[in-house]
């Protein structure tokens, strides 16, 4: 009999989820020999946006609106634009998440290691779906999380990496974002089987390849996926992924292939999780069925409920989740990006709409002013904002504290060597006069 923490971890898929697509025998629970873990839904299954009210304008709010400048009725034309993008991007928490992500909020507070980015709710529920809800073993895989982040310098990466051999290295390893799903997500594609390892090596290091991998997951983070959730007008976090493995079995993978693809397994594993919401394998030939049969084993259930390994007959399966217009031709689809000198070099998506972005911008500057209420600019009174805040303080007048002592013993240090050195005078002076 389950415990009530127990039963409020749980989510059970049945019938038709909210999307209107019916969960496939891959969603159920599967059990593993240390036990059951649950598979989660599509992360973004909580997030849509609330019904518009259908509300009539009354006369007093138009006759005031009329009687305000122009300047002052546009200014809140974009406040409220700005909200509601805000509301897509933030989407609409399930009640029992929210209670559990300020639960974990909380314990990293009290163990003093929350006090800085990334810490938003989003981040904060990836890593709890990551543990099935354990509070203590999402602190330990987001406190690692955070770790990595700092000792790979990833939030200096968007600013002082230059990956220069892009163009050179998608000729070795055809891969890009293209396009979105029917339900807006971003669609990844990988020709695995046309991988020149060799080639690719003459023109990058596995190193700089893997900071360039690092460097795509941020953008999607921060870029792709909140471009996706404007042009969805629901919120999007995961991505759709198309891996094409024609050609490819055990002999394609080398000693530094099997290192690179252990470590971006890894990399996305622990610091990334839950933002697969669908992996396709296509042309999945008897060599690289024998190699699946090895690669799954180091898999996790809740993986292997995302990936579908297809054969040569792939095209009506890839197009009931992803429109013909983008799917690259090779894929069954219709697009041929011929302005970008192919679809795997366009990077096509919301993620590059002008306007997209610069709403995604302007969202962003209202960010950095989201501690002033609305109430005549008074500060917001979130009781855990608070307490972090006063933390900040006591632990930057205990830095200031242990500075001053550090000074005050070095000047007590100096005041017992002056004091010695007046002394051996005064005794010369004494010795002096009775030599005289």
């Amino acid at each position: 009999m389950n415990t009530p923490r127990e039963r409020s971890r749980e989510i059970i898929i049945s019938g038709v989820n909210r999307d209107g697509e019916e969960p496939s025998s891959l969603n159920k629970s599967q059990s593993t020999t240390g036990g059951t873990k649950t598979i989660h839904p599509p992360i973004e299954n909580h997030w849509h946006l609330p019904p518009q009210e259908n509300q009539k304008p009354s006369n007093s709010g138009f006759m005031s609106m009329i009687s305000k400048p122009l300047k002052f009725r546009g200014s809140l034309k974009k406040i409220r634009k700005t909200k509601s993008l805000q509301m897509v991007l933030e989407g609409v928490h399930d009640p029992k998440d929210e209670k559990l992500v300020e639960a974990f909020r909380k314990l990293l507070f009290v163990d003093g290691q929350f006090l800085e980015k990334p810490n938003d709710y989003h981040t904060l529920l990836r890593f709890l779906r990551m543990r099935d809800f354990d509070l203590s073993k999402a602190k330990d895989e987001f406190l690692n999380y955070l770790n990595w982040r700092e000792s790979f310098g990833v939030d200096k990466i968007s600013k002082e990496f230059k990956f220069e051999e892009y163009a050179k290295v998608k000729i070795h390893y055809p891969h890009g974002y293209h396009g979105v799903d029917r339900c807006g997500r971003p669609v990844y594609i990988e020709r695995i089987g046309m991988v020149n390892l060799n080639s690719l090596l003459q023109v990058t290091t596995i190193e700089r390849f893997i900071t360039y991998h690092v460097s795509e997951q941020e953008k999607s983070l921060n870029l792709r996926y909140p471009a996706c959730s404007i042009a969805a007008k629901r919120h999007i976090a995961s991505t759709t992924s198309i891996l094409d493995v024609n050609g490819v079995g055990i002999s394609n993978f080398s000693k530094p292939a099997r290192f690179l693809l252990t470590e971006i397994m890894k990399i996305d594993s622990n610091y990334y999780p839950e933002t697969l919401n669908k992996l396709f394998i296509i042309n999945a030939g008897s060599g690289f069925r024998m190699l699946w049969k090895v690669i799954k084993t180091f898999l996790e259930p809740r993986t292997m409920s995302k990936i579908q390994v297809l054969g040569y007959d792939y095209g009506s399966k890839l197009r009931e989740v992803i429109d013909p217009s983008s799917l690259p031709t090779f894929l069954g689809g219709n697009c041929t990006c011929s302005d970008y000198g192919g679809c795997l070099f366009s990077d096509k998506g919301p993620w590059n709409n002008p306007e997209i972005v610069e709403m995604l911008q302007s969202v962003s500057s209202a960010e950095d002013v989201s501690d002033i209420g609305e109430n005549g600019g008074e500060v917001s009174e979130d009781p855990f904002e608070q307490r972090r805040e006063e933390l900040k303080k006591i632990q930057a007048l205990e830095a200031a504290l242990g500075n001053a002592k550090t000074k005050i013993e070095e000047l007590e240090t100096a005041i017992e060597d002056t004091k010695m050195v007046l002394k051996g005078l005064s005794q010369l002076i004494e010795e002096l006069r009775l030599n005289l």
